[in-house]
């Protein structure tokens, strides 16, 4: 952990030339493949040239590269073969993205993460005792890709578990094999009677997933706590949602305040983040890890050409989107992410959001194109016409998990607002494999609720806001209550 984290003090100390190192190491490795052909890689010879040469891209914009390299074909976007592809949110054309994890993805950008994540920790708490016990790791499944016998499909965090190497698995509970399993609620099961009789120090997954398991081991050891079942455990590095609507249900499984709280910035596409300061909620930008970052200023995110820009030139308390060249072959991938950074010496940011409106309270991502896509089934199956609707997290609590409040001006009202609801619910589980997963069994979230609010509602709503006017629109959703309870307030719910 020292050694390593010299390196870290180093890209810290040395991100623009980190940077520009990445760059041209990503383009040289990639000069052969398909991508690198076509936009003549072997004439780049500084960013202005690599800017020149490649587009922005969106993930429909690759996608006709990222499907040859599904059907097994080799040197398209990334040299050799690509084995791993990491299952997403879905997009406008399918219900999920795959996205391709090369070896050097794993190795250089994931796992170097996590080497530095514990390095950073360990550098600020001197007398961890981390390597004491295991990590209880909230992780997915996998499945064969039938388009090609000899990769594989599933989400990220099952990959990395896959491939881990002997001496972290040792660390790591549980075995593989449980760690793996598609069924959930039987993962759940076998992970709580397996980590209850282990030595916990750490947990590593989402917040909402990792809450559902942490009550299941207080009910079947009886316990009131989680310190009372491991009573060392020390660390929780957590990502992918929002951790504030959470915190306070974790304060109440570890009610001795010892618990350490760590955020990481883990994606399908790479790692690009880790809180470098336990009561600092910043996040520190992973510069070494064969990721070469562009930014794009957000009033210029809508525009055509939108202006893109380097590390070296981004400003604090600025929101960007996120573009990003990898080393698994995306290159100059529009992410959808938004950041703010507050630093930049070293280089630390808070993140946003997405680049479009979203609900990603508990993992979910459900998007707008997604929202509207069932929105049309629905009102095209059961006859009936929407005027407006906008719709937010009801966050968990202690009692139960969280479900989507939906606020909703129809034209007229469904004969049977419970069938509408049911067919919403059905709807964008079609449409969002992540929305799916977390409404298995109602084990994060519960089906919509929906409020059916007279004609004129929203109209009133905009009215007291002063926008009133065809360009205004109430955000579709939120990861905020905002909007929802201005609404239920106004109707004096």
């Amino acid at each position: 952990m020292k050694k390593r984290y010299q390196r870290v003090e180093f890209f810290m100390t040395h991100p623009h030339e980190v940077q520009k190192k990445c760059l041209m190491e990503l383009v040289d490795a990639a000069k052969n493949t398909e991508f690198g052909k076509k936009h003549s890689f072997k004439k780049i010879y500084s960013y202005e040239d690599f800017r020149n040469n490649i587009s922005l891209h969106s993930y429909e914009d690759i996608f006709p590269y990222i499907n040859k390299t599904l059907q097994g074909e080799h040197n398209v976007l990334w040299p050799g073969e690509i084995k791993w592809f990491a299952r997403s949110s879905g997009t406008t054309n399918d219900k999920s993205k795959f996205i391709p994890v090369s070896s050097e993805a794993l190795f250089d950008c994931h796992y170097r993460s996590g080497k530095d994540m514990l390095a950073i920790y360990c550098n600020e708490f001197k007398k961890a005792k981390i390597f004491e016990g295991k990590c209880l790791f909230m992780g997915g499944s996998h499945e064969i890709n039938m388009l090609n016998e000899k990769s594989y499909v599933g989400d990220l965090s099952a990959i990395i578990i896959d491939n881990l190497p002997f001496w972290i698995n040792w660390r790591r509970s549980p075995d593989k094999k449980t760690a793996l399993l598609g069924n959930w609620e039987e993962k759940l099961e076998k992970m709580a009677d397996i980590a209850i009789k282990e030595n916990i120090t750490t947990l590593s997954g989402v917040p909402s997933w990792t809450l559902v398991l942490l009550k299941r081991v207080l009910e079947k050891t009886g316990k009131a706590n989680i310190e009372e079942v491991w009573p060392n455990i020390e660390m929780f590095m957590h990502g992918g949602v929002k951790f504030d609507p959470y915190i306070g249900q974790f304060n109440k499984l570890f009610p001795s305040g010892k618990m350490k709280y760590i955020e990481t910035f883990n994606a399908s596409e790479g790692y690009f983040g880790v809180q470098l300061e336990n009561k600092v909620r910043d996040l520190l930008l992973l510069t070494d890890h064969g990721i070469f970052y562009e930014f794009i200023p957000l009033n210029e995110i809508d525009k055509e050409q939108p202006k893109v820009i380097p590390l070296n030139e981004v400003e604090v308390n600025k929101a960007y989107a996120m573009v990003i060249s990898t080393n698994a072959g995306l290159w100059r991938y529009m992410l959808g992410d938004t950041i703010k950074f507050t630093s930049v010496n070293p280089y630390r940011y808070i993140i946003l959001g997405r680049t479009k409106y979203c609900i990603n309270a508990f993992g979910e991502e459900l998007m707008i194109d997604n929202v509207e896509k069932a929105i049309q089934i629905v009102c095209e199956k059961l006859k009936v016409k929407i005027n407006d609707y906008t719709a937010a997290p009801i966050f968990l609590n202690a009692e139960g998990c969280g479900a989507h409040e939906w606020v909703i001006e129809f034209e007229e009202n469904p004969n049977d607002l419970n069938y509408f609801i049911e067919s919403l619910d059905n709807a964008l589980k079609t449409l969002n494999s992540d929305y799916e997963a977390k409404r298995y069994k109602n084990m994060v979230l519960h089906k919509p609720e929906v409020i059916a609010v007279p004609r004129g509602t929203f109209y009133k709503w905009f009215k007291s806001k002063d926008k009133l006017g065809g360009q205004n629109k109430i955000p579709r959703l939120s990861n905020d209550r905002v909007f929802v309870e201005e609404i239920k307030k106004m109707m004096g719910q």
